[in-house]
Parts: C-alpha cells; structure tokens; sequence
C-alpha cells in the first residue's frame, strides 16, 4: 500500500500536465486486478462531467468483508481526485482536496435518499456500489496520510444530498457503471473543461475509537499516474 501526502497533490495536481489523452497505466502483478488501473479519462458535455477508469480485472468484484459494527468498518473505492474546487458541489471553498469516489462498504448506508437495491428500504444499501463527492485532506493519523475531511453539519457547508455524517461526503444518487473491466460515473459539473484528474483506488476505514479522523485513507491500491499527479484533462465532447 501506498502512503500519499496533500503536499503533492496540491503541488502537482494544480497544475497538472496538458495531457489531452487518457492516463495510461501499465498492468501490475503486485495488485489485485479489480483495483489495478489501466486507464482513465474524463469528457464534459458542458453541464455533465463523466469519469472513467479501467481495471485489469473485474470493477467491482471485490467488496469488503463485513465487521458488524461501523466503528472499525472497512470501504473501497475507485477514485478521481480533481483540481475542482470543493465550492463547485457545495462545500466550503478551498477545504481540499474535492475527490468523486464509487465506493462499498457492506457495514453501514450512507445515501438514505436512495434505495440502490429497490427492495423499498433506503438504509441497507451500503454494500452496493455507489457514488460520493468527498473533500480529502492531510491527517498523518491515517495510514494513508489522507482522510476525508472532518467537519461540524450546521457550521461548515455541506451540500443539499450530504446524508449529516461529520465528514464532507456527499451522496448525490448518481448511479455509477461498473462493467467488465470498466468504472464509470457521470455527474452534474458546470463549467469542468480542462480541469486536471487522477485515479486512484483505495481502501478506507472508519475510526475504531468513534472519533475524528472519522474516515481515513487506509492504504491506496494504485494511482492512474504513479505519484498523484492529475495529469488528466476533462475533455470537451
């Protein structure tokens, strides 16, 4: 597992190369093939933004094993960090690090406006796939070096689908995609031409003791450029 800093992402993902191809990636034996990303890229319509990764494997194949308790849960996610800022979503301007995540966490549900498996019960969807905005920041208290920000609901802004947990999480009800070796999300962006993304996946983990940092980055899979750099282009369709 890799250890990432924001130190990097903010001194290299601002900027971003002028790539306007995918980020390619080469196949690693070393990873497991559902998280081993191939590939990404991004296209915006002007009003939507649709994020893409391929695996060497299955998308989506690998879940969590269930703990039975949230403290301690575990979560994966096929990840796009961008060089959005968190304000383009809802959340306080220039607080992260404003990351769109497809994640499964098969111990807690954290999009109660949305029955993602139709058996007419909102709150026991965890463990299906499904979409977050989140605002990563720095912590060195998880393992990763990055944990979804902690924050106050009522005191910090949260946008209008946050299901009120103490973190900047957003669950907008996109559906994600995963087919094949394909991970693909579209969502409502204005204005996201030329913005600078990555791909990452990882694990994250809820703290054991209940407190902040409420949910690390525990341990990073791969990274689509190799050291976070957001090489990638939205693209204009």
């Amino acid at each position: 597992m890799k250890r990432l800093t924001l130190a990097i992402m903010l001194a290299t993902g601002a900027a971003g190369s002028a790539s306007a191809h995918p980020i390619e990636s080469e196949v690693n034996p070393d990873i497991p093939p559902a998280f081993d990303v191939t590939s990404t890229q991004a296209s915006t319509d002007g009003r939507l933004v649709t994020f893409a990764m391929e695996v060497a494997g299955v998308a989506g194949s690998v879940k969590p094993s269930p703990t039975g308790q949230l403290t301690g849960a575990r979560v994966e996610a096929y990840v796009w960090p961008t060089s959005l800022d968190p304000d383009a979503v809802g959340f306080d301007a220039d607080s992260g690090i404003l990351a769109l995540a497809i994640t499964a966490h098969p111990d807690f549900d954290d999009t109660p406006l949305f029955d993602e498996d139709q058996d007419g019960d909102p709150n026991n969807d965890g463990a299906d796939w499904h979409s977050h905005w989140v605002v990563l920041t720095e912590d060195v208290a998880c393992g990763a070096g990055l944990k979804v920000r902690d924050v106050s609901p009522g005191q910090d802004l949260l946008p209008a689908t946050a299901p009120g947990l103490p973190i900047a999480l957003d669950s907008p009800g996109m559906s994600p995609v995963l087919d094949g070796r394909l991970a693909r999300i579209t969502v409502p962006v204005a204005g996201a031409e030329n913005v600078s993304f990555d791909a990452v996946t990882a694990q994250l983990q809820v703290n054991e003791t209940g407190q902040a940092p409420l949910l690390c980055v525990t341990g990073v899979h791969d990274i689509a450029s190799g050291d976070l750099s957001m090489p990638g282009k939205v693209m204009a369709e």
